[in-house]
């Protein structure tokens, strides 16, 4: 095992889930989905989303056809969503595990059907309805949403199982954000009303992501998707209202450790020279597994109950942190880069915060060859 690791808090990830549902109403209403995808935003997306289920998580969501098959393959069986549009040449696949594809035009509708005539099998697969109220991303336009729900429901192969939207806004406390977000969920209202008008149900009705879960309760509809909020973050600009924990700590150790005189310089450009003789502690982490390089000269990690600075720049694979000229530290000894509990620990958002980003990109980040380890 290496001494760098992402440790997945299972217990955390159990109690943001219980605050999101009773945040949502205890009577299970709206019902809940929980996106594990990309990686579960880096957090290991079967595991994430076993626990999820057990938690009871009604839904599941992916982004690509080989995240949904890697569910499947996984021996999950709860209903996927599939968030954005796949090639044509994947859909018989994503048919054939039950996927469910947000649809946003006749072509997409008319290629899905034809999957699922070729995947067989005696039900019909799944779909939703996706419509654009003003994200300018995937979806149909508001007034085609009636005809186009008509012509899914038309198609023997496919059912309409539900109706979604996605808000642009909805993490933003401005004024001028929550008039488009009220203006989004006004245009969604509009649309559900047109396709009831057509003598269709719009199936399952979903508009909330995580800024809209925490702050817009007329947009929970029949179910709500948060996505970083479960994974213990909330919404950029929305101040926090629920008390989430991250679930997601980056540990490392101290693999080496060395006195440098004053005046020496460490790592690449010299852009830190010891200002007195003090000890350096190596770590095995860098940018090649997730940590930012703009994090160099802006980072301090918590080692035992100390504060510690990095220092010099972030290479690929380690990283320098100075231990002052007295150390306490010694060879190995554990470190927390972001996500504990203890007195000084940064998180995703902090870190997010220093570089220019959101926490999402923080996790997703997190590279591959950083094993995953699943605490309880």
């Amino acid at each position: 095992m290496r001494a760098t690791k992402a440790v997945i808090h299972l217990d955390r990830l159990r109690n943001n889930i219980k605050i999101v549902r009773e945040h949502l109403g205890r009577d299970g209403k709206p019902m809940l989905c929980m996106p594990v995808k990309a990686d579960a935003y880096g957090h290991g997306a079967p595991r994430v989303a076993e626990e999820a289920l057990r938690c009871g998580v009604e839904y599941l969501a992916v982004a690509t056809v080989d995240e949904g098959l890697e569910l499947r393959k996984a021996g999950i069986s709860a209903p996927v969503l599939l968030f954005t549009q796949a090639l044509r040449e994947e859909l018989e696949e994503a048919a054939e595990a039950e996927l469910i594809p947000f649809i946003a035009d006749r072509d997409a509708a008319a290629f899905f059907a034809e999957a699922a005539r070729k995947a067989g099998g005696k039900r019909r697969k799944k779909i939703f309805l996706k419509i654009d109220t003003g994200m300018g991303r995937m979806g149909c336009a508001p007034e085609e949403a009636p005809e186009l729900a008509a012509f899914i429901a038309g198609l023997p192969e496919l059912e309409y199982a539900g109706t979604a939207t996605h808000l642009a806004v909805s993490d933003s406390a401005e004024p001028d954000a929550v008039e488009y977000s009220r203006l989004q969920l006004a245009r969604f209202n509009g649309v559900i009303e047109g396709i009831r008008g057509r003598g269709l149900s719009p199936g399952v009705v979903t508009a909330a992501n995580t800024g809209a879960t925490v702050s817009y309760p007329e947009g929970w509809y029949d179910m709500a998707r948060p996505g970083i909020l479960l994974y213990g973050y909330p919404p950029d600009g929305v101040e926090p209202r629920l008390a989430m924990r991250p679930v997601m700590e980056l540990e490392s150790a101290v693999v080496l450790v060395k006195r440098i005189m004053r005046g020496a310089s460490v790592s690449y450009g010299r852009t830190w020279t010891a200002e007195r003789d003090t000890t350096i502690g190596i770590l095995p982490l860098g940018y090649g597994d997730g940590l930012p390089r703009r994090l160099s000269g802006n980072l301090s990690v918590v080692i035992g109950e100390g504060i510690y600075p990095v220092v010099g720049r972030i290479c690929m694979d380690q990283c320098m942190v100075d231990l002052g000229p007295n150390p306490v530290v010694e060879r190995f000894a554990p470190v927390s880069v972001f996500g504990g509990e203890k007195e000084g620990s940064l998180d995703a958002a902090e870190l997010a915060r220093r570089t220019g980003t959101i926490p999402y990109e923080i996790t997703c980040g997190i590279a591959k060859r950083v094993p995953r380890i699943y605490r309880e």
